[in-house]
């Protein structure tokens, strides 16, 4: 009896990503959330010691922050293998875009909101008759943490418009549909 050997060919498809676009994303999407780590990890350490309450907004930022590090971490591992599949950075940037999305509106809430909003703490000055150290630091102290909730927010957006811009990257790299 004779034997029939089956040979499958099995082709893998190449995908070619814009190694400046890609480049580029990488390291803005990693300083965007390296600064919000840093921001809301520092903010958290601020409410500790006055030993306030924490808002939810901070830890879930610290964890969103570090997702997208990891994240990175993970397109790094799979660019360097040369396996950087459009699917899994389809995936990966949207649920990243959902977290920062959400993250981005409650921060607007908390900096900008209806009462006792941060920013409406941010443009009070001190007592310009009296020249006192200890009001002047606290005014300092005040002005930081106005700045630092800024930055959040300002690097929420930048989050929030790369990862939207890497969803539509990745999809182009799918249809090779890049230039």
């Amino acid at each position: 009896m004779a034997t029939t050997e089956i040979i499958t060919v099995q082709r893998r498809r190449k995908y070619h990503w814009p190694e400046a676009q890609l480049n580029f994303w990488l390291v803005i999407v990693i300083i965007s959330s390296a600064v919000l780590l840093g921001v809301f990890a520092y903010l958290t350490s601020i409410q500790n010691s006055l030993k306030l309450g924490i808002p939810w907004i901070l830890p879930y930022m610290i964890t969103t922050s570090t997702l997208c590090i990891l994240f990175i971490i993970l397109l790094l591992g799979l660019i360097s293998q040369q396996q950087l599949l459009p699917g899994i950075v389809v995936l990966g940037s949207f649920i990243l875009f959902v977290l920062f999305l959400t993250g981005l509106i409650e921060t607007s809430i908390q900096l900008y909101g209806p009462s006792g909003a941060v920013n409406s703490y941010c443009g009070s000055r001190p007592n310009t008759n009296v020249i006192d150290s200890q009001q002047t630091s606290a005014w300092l102290a005040n002005q930081g943490l106005c700045t630092d909730w800024r930055a959040a927010f300002a690097f929420e957006i930048v989050g929030t418009v790369f990862l939207l811009w890497m969803m539509v990257m990745a999809y182009q790299v799918n249809r090779d549909d890049f230039e």
